[in-house]
């Protein structure tokens, strides 16, 4: 017979057979996965497979049709139809104010040349036929480059719901870059005697990237989309 603590009368009392001492883990029963001590966070559970990327991540993939723009994100690019749609309005557009304009520069010539001697008269023919020329040519030209410098867009495409970017920003492209991009196949036009225009109006059609950029848009850094 042994002896423990005289102060306890009993002796040494052991731990349960099978239990832990303070501080330990608890056993969990047989087919439960055990638990973590005490001071130790659980992992959180892994999920299931590898999250994929979304649009507009970088080095997400863009699907065809769209364009990931600086500042805007993945957006949707304006359609090859929408935009010769597009065209086609912005010429009447053009036209209907070059014949206003014309009105009022023959008219105003015209009420001249009734109270003036025939060499007076035709004097005011010439001048009228140069001023309608320059007249023609500059709303021609400012119709494209105002409106797309000052609002990103033309009233044609305003109508069909889109508007140009400068694809490196997603800003409004500025004067600098409208001007490109109209210049630009009127210039190559006339040094290959309208062929070059041709071929930019259907360079969109080129483009690999399905982004629909023809060669005017690649040379001023602009991109036309749709609103949103």
């Amino acid at each position: 017979m042994s002896f423990g603590d005289p102060n306890n009368p009993y002796g040494q009392q052991q731990p349960p057979q099978g239990q832990p001492g303070y501080g330990y883990p608890q056993q969990a029963p047989q087919g439960v996965p055990p638990q973590a001590g005490y001071g130790y966070p659980q992992q959180p559970p892994q999920p299931y497979g590898v999250p994929g990327q979304y649009p507009g991540q970088p080095g997400a993939p863009v699907p065809e049709g769209f364009a990931n723009v600086p500042g805007l994100g993945p957006v949707e690019v304006g359609t090859y139809g929408a935009r010769f749609g597009a065209r086609l309005l912005d010429m009447i557009f053009a036209y209907i104010v070059v014949i206003i304009l014309n009105i009022i520069i023959f008219g105003a010539a015209f009420a001249g040349s009734s109270s003036s001697s025939d060499s007076a008269a035709s004097g005011l023919a010439v001048g009228s036929l140069i001023a309608s020329l320059l007249v023609s040519a500059l709303t021609f030209i400012f119709y494209d480059v105002i409106f797309v410098s000052t609002m990103g867009s033309t009233p044609g495409k305003m109508i069909l719901g889109m508007r140009i970017v400068n694809s490196r920003t997603g800003q409004k492209p500025g004067f600098g870059p409208a001007l490109v991009r109209w210049g630009f196949p009127i210039g190559l036009g006339y040094i290959t005697c309208g062929l070059g225009y041709i071929l930019i109006v259907i360079s969109p059609f080129f483009d690999n990237t399905g982004q629909l950029r023809g060669w005017h848009d690649k040379a001023a850094n602009t991109l036309v989309i749709k609103k949103r």
